[in-house]
Order: structure tokens, then C-alpha cells, then sequence
């Protein structure tokens, strides 16, 4: 591991650097916080798929290109004369130590539980922080994961089930209502019966999903890496499956779904 002077001499270099290619790079040059924004958002995609794979070498390469981008804001904020890197970094420091009591003032915790719980009561009592317990919340996060982090800031000022096991009652619930509204839309007899019998369906598969990602949350598991997870095996599968498929100069459309399923069982069996 390196040395905290060879951290400090990094950490400059890629200032320097950062520097030099604002001023000489025409493409760096352009860009803007606005223009940099959709790039953020694939790159920290790309750190999330590299933690996911466990990529310790993609990892650290994903991480570099995250920083630049925190460095690359700090930088046109510099120049914007708004903020600079070090009111990034002094910024966060002070809300780190404000934020954990329990390690730089007297404040005694239980468990990591009562930590959250205590972070999320000093947020709403920041100057400048959120006002609201869900405002912390970004409107532009994907569903999934948006409901588990509304869902988790509401358990950290006490709007939870009591007890794991109830929310298991309000699945069942929410996937009564939501197969109800299925047979409402099939045993309509019109058009306008069925629509409306569709609206009432979405909703309720809301429901029945943000029901799930409670009960997911509840037993420590995060839904939204377990239907990534997910995603990753089935394209592995369906790609063994073309892939034997066109080995036998077939096609998919041409197959029955036991020919298809039996591939399939394969694939599972190779650990795909």
C-alpha cells in the first residue's frame, strides 16, 4: 500500500494533469456540468457493473474515472468562481463529523442501526439540509431503487413494521389486488372497461412491487443488485441457448419451448 505522501503527490498529479487538459484539450475544454452529467451517470454504471462482477482491476479503473469527474465539476466551479475542490473536500468533512457524534463528540450508539437512525435525525436538522425525510431522495433514481431508499429513510425516523415477518401479510394483500384487477381486465366486455381495468392494474402492480422491495429491505437484501444479479444470469442463459442454437444451423422462432427449455436446463447445469 502506498504511503500517505504518495496519496498527496496522486491526488496532485491528477490536479495537474486535470489542469493542463482544460486548458489544451479542445473536448475538454467544452464541456460543461450539464455536458459532463449523462457521462457521470454511465460511469458510475460501470463501477456498479465492476462491483457487481467482482472486477478488482476494472474496480480501480472505474473509480479513477468517477474521481475525474468529481474533480472535473470542482474544476469548472473553480473557474465559475462558485466553489473549488476544496470546498468539496472541506464540505464533506464537516458533515462526516457532524453526522457521526458517536465518533468525534460523546454521543453513545447501540449498533449500526442506531447509527442511520441518528444520521437521518441530524440531516433534518442541518442548515441548508434536506427539510423533509424523503427530500434526500433523487427524483431521477431508477423506481427500484428509489423505492428502497424512500422505504430505508423512512425506517430511520421510526416508519417501519415492528416486526420483519407482518410486511408478509401486505404482499399478499397487494398481489390479491393486483391479480383482481388482471381478471377485471380480461372479463371486461369493452374497450373502455378493459382500459380502465389496466390503469387500476398498474397501480396495483406498483403496489405489489414496492411491497416487495420492503420485504427485500426488511431481510437485509438490496433488490436492485438482486434483480441485476438476475439479469446477468438470464442473459448468460439466453445467450448459451442462441448460441447452441445457431451451432445447429436452427433458429429460435423454429423451436418448440421443451426444445428451448431442455437447453436451457443445460445451461443452468454448466453453472450459467
Amino acid at each position: 500500500m502506498k504511503t500517505r505522501q504518495e496519496k498527496l503527490e496522486a491526488f496532485g498529479r491528477i490536479l495537474d494533469v486535470l489542469d493542463e487538459l482544460r486548458v489544451k484539450c479542445p473536448w475538454d475544454r467544452a464541456q460543461t456540468t450539464e455536458s459532463l452529467r449523462p457521462q457521470t451517470i454511465e460511469e458510475t454504471y460501470e463501477l456498479s457493473d465492476a462491483i457487481l462482477k467482482k472486477d478488482e482491476a476494472n474496480i480501480s479503473k472505474e473509480l479513477g474515472d468517477v474521481l475525474l469527474h468529481v474533480l472535473f465539476y470542482a474544476k469548472i466551479g473553480e473557474e465559475n468562481g462558485t466553489y473549488d475542490i476544496v470546498d468539496v473536500i472541506d464540505n464533506l468533512c464537516d458533515k462526516l463529523i457532524y453526522r457521526h457524534p458517536h465518533v468525534f463528540s460523546t454521543t453513545q450508539v447501540a449498533d449500526a442501526a442506531e447509527v442511520v437512525r441518528n444520521w437521518e435525525q441530524l440531516k433534518l436538522k442541518e442548515k441548508d439540509g434536506n427539510k423533509r425525510v424523503l427530500s434526500g431522495v433523487p427524483e431521477t433514481l431508477p423506481p427500484l431503487l428509489k423505492a428502497y431508499r424512500m422505504q430505508d429513510k423512512a425506517r430511520g425516523v421510526g416508519f417501519d413494521w415492528e416486526e420483519k415477518s407482518q410486511v408478509w401479510d401486505k404482499v399478499a394483500e397487494e398481489l390479491g389486488e393486483f391479480r383482481a384487477e388482471l381478471r377485471s381486465m380480461e372479463d371486461s366486455d369493452n374497450d373502455a372497461g378493459r382500459a380502465a381495468a389496466r390503469e387500476r392494474a398498474e397501480g396495483e402492480l406498483g403496489d405489489y412491487l414496492f411491497a416487495i422491495v420492503n420485504a427485500a429491505r426488511l431481510y437485509g437484501l438490496n433488490p436492485d443488485t438482486a434483480l441485476e444479479k438476475t439479469c446477468h444470469k438470464f442473459r448468460q442463459r439466453f445467450t448459451y441457448l442462441e448460441e447452441h442454437t445457431i451451432r445447429q444451423g436452427r433458429n429460435l422462432k423454429d423451436m418448440t419451448l421443451a426444445e428451448m427449455d431442455a437447453i436451457w436446463d443445460e445451461a443452468k447445469a454448466k453453472g450459467l
